[in-house]
């Protein structure tokens, strides 16, 4: 008896949902200013040659400072209509915390946030780490929302952006 007959393939399909925020800002003008382009997700996942079922959307394409509460709804009301349960979103490291809130009303769903402290298209960037870990943790954890940067998973009723050090951290 092969040990592959019993075990239960589960065929997934990831949704990922970008917002904006620094992971796809670009270099606009020659005093160091930014605004948010055309995400990179989609050549991210092609270049790490991903083996999962994935669809791309674009819902914003905003500095997360600039998201509204009625954007944030934009977003609730999007991923609650997709039929996908596992999504990832890409969103400004500034606000995700708000939008996580706002997202945990959404049941039977697994929603993990992610982005970077710097853009995609930097080769110092922590985007693909990031997305990578996303989509294991998005892979892996029950319903809920989480946020995962900075290598780890938070649970997004218990977490903080720590600006002076750059990075996440449990509260």
């Amino acid at each position: 008896m092969s040990l592959r007959k019993n075990v239960r393939v589960q065929i997934m399909k990831i949704k990922f949902f970008t917002v904006g925020g620094t992971i796809d800002k670009v270099y606009f003008d020659r005093k160091n200013n930014y605004q948010v382009g055309d995400s990179r997700l989609h050549e991210i996942l092609k270049e790490v040659n991903v083996v999962f079922e994935y669809e791309c959307e674009s819902i914003l394409r905003k500095d997360s400072l600039d998201i509204t509460d009625e954007e944030r709804q934009i977003i609730l009301g999007r991923v609650a209509e997709e039929k996908h349960r596992h999504i990832v979103i890409t969103h400004g490291t500034d606000t995700m915390v708000q939008t996580a809130e706002i997202l945990r009303s959404v049941p039977d769903k697994v929603i993990v946030l992610t982005g970077s402290m710097e853009p995609a298209r930097f080769r110092s960037s922590d985007a693909e780490f990031n997305i990578g870990c996303a989509i294991a943790a998005v892979q892996l954890l029950p319903p809920g929302v989480y946020i995962v940067m900075n290598g780890r998973i938070f649970d997004s009723g218990r977490v903080r952006k720590n600006v002076e050090l750059g990075q996440f951290e449990d509260i």
